[in-house]
């Protein structure tokens, strides 16, 4: 892989309050562009790596830094890591939508909080809709929705503002083999459209079918290397 690392992570240790060490002395580079798996067992690190890079958690002081796209993760607090973070789409294992909020709301909610005017949320609306194919359920509320498509909407809610970097954990780990195979086309899609993509996963037959490079976190540590 070559090119821009927009997301490098340094000798980062994460140790919890209760003595548990997350991750350990990991060191990982992600470049511009690239689609990378993170997989390992439960408990294994993998979600922590992702709450590092989202600024949810820091390493312990002194160990390690996590550079996303050119701004340390690792020092930002407050109004400057809200800032970076609109620079992130992030998608949960459960999807995280307001319930009585209608699909449209839920997206717009966000480019709301981001000051975004009503003329550019209407104009950034309907793409959004249209990559994760669901134009016709615009004034659905959340209840109304399969699992598939409200991980659906939770992208769409992800990518409207258009970030280089998206961030899913477990995005299909709530989800069938036919939804998952929906999930993937729409994240190879927004990939070959120049979006930086990491995801989380522990299901080897959905990363298998990614065809995608794939680190593997165990204890804390990387075992493996990009594919």
């Amino acid at each position: 892989m070559t090119g821009e690392g927009i997301i490098q992570i340094h000798n980062v240790t994460k140790t919890y309050r209760n003595g548990s060490e997350a991750l350990v002395d990991l060191n990982l580079e992600i470049q511009k562009g690239d689609f990378l798996f993170v997989t390992g067992p439960s408990g294994s690190g993998k979600s922590t790596l992702l709450k590092l890079l989202y600024g949810e958690e820091k390493p312990n002081p002194g160990q390690g830094e996590v550079i996303v796209d050119g701004a340390p993760m690792h020092r930002l607090k407050g109004d400057r890591l809200a800032l970076l973070r609109r620079r992130l789409g992030i998608v949960f294992q459960d999807y995280k939508l307001l319930p009585r909020r209608t699909v449209e709301e839920n997206i717009a909610f966000v480019l709301q909080a981001q000051g975004y005017t009503k003329t550019e949320i209407t104009r950034r609306m309907p793409s959004a809709l249209k990559v994760v194919g669901l134009q016709h359920k615009a004034t659905c509320f959340p209840s109304q929705l399969s699992g598939g498509e409200q991980q659906r909407v939770s992208i769409a809610r992800a990518i409207v503002s258009t970030p280089p970097i998206l961030l899913a954990d477990e995005p299909t780990g709530n989800l069938d083999p036919d939804n998952s195979r929906q999930i993937l086309a729409i994240l190879r899609k927004l990939n070959e459209a120049g979006m930086t993509i990491v995801v989380t996963s522990h299901d080897e037959a959905f990363i298998r079918s990614a065809n995608r490079p794939m680190v593997q976190i165990r204890n804390g540590q990387i075992l493996s290397g990009p594919e």
